[in-house]
């Protein structure tokens, strides 16, 4: 049996596969909208707009929207230390995308899910 080289997976070869799979998951979009209805927002005020995600999961989810260049995060040194994200410019040119997706996905919910129910059935 052969062994897969992991720089020539698909998954890195793909880069739709690639960069969905960092931000596309249950809470990715989300932020990424409520930041940019906001413009710039703190953790807290975030977490407020967004009650039922955990202080882990949402702070996991800024990490990966912040490594992969999508938000900015600013740290200002004060006591206590205020920390604000922001969307960075490839985060702007991606919002038009989600909010299309997010248009869709609200326009064909009712079909989608009688059709689910139809399969299951």
């Amino acid at each position: 049996m052969q062994k897969k080289d992991s720089k020539n997976s698909m998954f890195e070869m793909c880069p739709v596969r690639n960069v969905i799979a960092r931000f596309g998951n249950k809470w990715g979009f989300l932020v990424l909208l409520d930041i940019n209805e906001h413009g710039t927002i703190r953790f807290n005020e975030l977490h407020r707009v967004i009650p039922d995600i955990s202080t882990r999961v949402l702070s996991s989810t800024l990490r990966t929207l912040e490594a992969d260049d999508l938000i900015v995060r600013k740290v200002y040194p004060e006591i206590p230390p205020r920390v604000e994200y922001s969307l960075s410019p490839m985060g702007k040119e991606l919002v038009p995308i989600v909010q299309e997706l997010t248009a869709w996905a609200s326009k064909n919910l009712p079909t989608i899910m009688k059709h689910r129910q139809q399969f299951e059935a």
